[in-house]
């Protein structure tokens, strides 16, 4: 299936907000409830999404988005933490990157960093860095699993623990009220897990929204990562959490408009 730019957005929205209505998609676009219809039906053949009365919702936990419309999703959340991630690590350092989007603002923000090691199974991290040839990557063998770029399963595992790097950056795709870390398959956390113990400091970076943001396969603690890094102030509930898990708290000083 061919999604076009308005299908991909309207996954992003939908996937920020838990579900919307067809009127109020249609006045976000500026286009007729019916064209909007047209849209989510064919985004929900496709089960992308879940028709609802009145609308559309996600899909379930265990279902996660195409890697092109989690791109769509906070970019501006995502894009500072990748610049205060990058400011904090020097060139001629060595680090892993987890597959995910943030990991991949991270690396975006740091092309202007030289003669970087970098150890990662996300290609759009390889590809992001790549420019710079000073700079020496190293990816795994095997399958590229599409369209998210990128490669899991022992292989990779193997890989980031026949490394030590300065930093290991990695995403997650939930973390739950009591801490612990979710992701969309064991495989992916098996990996995140690797990067951890393979790595001097440990990075988690993780928009707001990622708290109570449900998926099936448990791994790891919020309080394993060294230093945590949000997009912004947490609230009272996440600051509790964060506080009780012991992790080290950055975040951008100026709050999002």
């Amino acid at each position: 299936m061919n999604i076009s730019d308005r299908q991909t957005k309207i996954l992003a929205l939908v996937e920020a907000h838990g579900a919307m209505t067809i009127e109020t998609l249609a006045e976000e676009f500026g286009v007729s409830p019916q064209t909007i219809r047209r849209d989510v039906n064919m985004l929900c053949s496709a089960d992308q999404l879940r028709r609802r009365h009145g609308g559309v919702e996600r899909m379930s936990a265990g279902v996660n988005l195409s890697y092109d419309s989690r791109r769509l999703s906070h970019p501006e959340a995502k894009r500072r933490i990748g610049q205060l991630v990058a400011a904090m690590i020097p060139s001629r350092a060595s680090l892993m990157f987890s597959i995910g989007t943030t990991p991949e603002m991270v690396a975006a923000a740091m092309v202007d960093h030289d003669d970087l090691t970098v150890v990662t199974n996300n290609l759009n991290v390889a590809m992001a860095l790549s420019p710079n040839n000073s700079n020496r990557i190293f990816i795994p063998g095997g399958m590229i699993r599409l369209p998210d770029r990128d490669l899991i399963g022992q292989e990779v595992e193997a890989m980031f623990n026949g490394y030590r790097a300065d930093f290991g950056i990695y995403g997650v795709a939930g973390v739950e009220p009591d801490g612990a870390l979710v992701d969309f398959d064991q495989q992916e956390a098996a990996a995140r897990e690797a990067i951890r113990m393979s790595c001097r400091t440990s990075i988690l970076v993780a928009d707001r929204s990622k708290f109570s943001r449900p998926a099936p396969a448990k791994r790891g603690r919020l309080g394993d990562a060294d230093i945590l890094v949000l997009d912004g102030p947490p609230t009272l509930e996440m600051a509790a959490l964060i506080e009780s898990e012991g992790v080290s708290l950055r975040y951008p000083e100026e709050e999002l408009a």
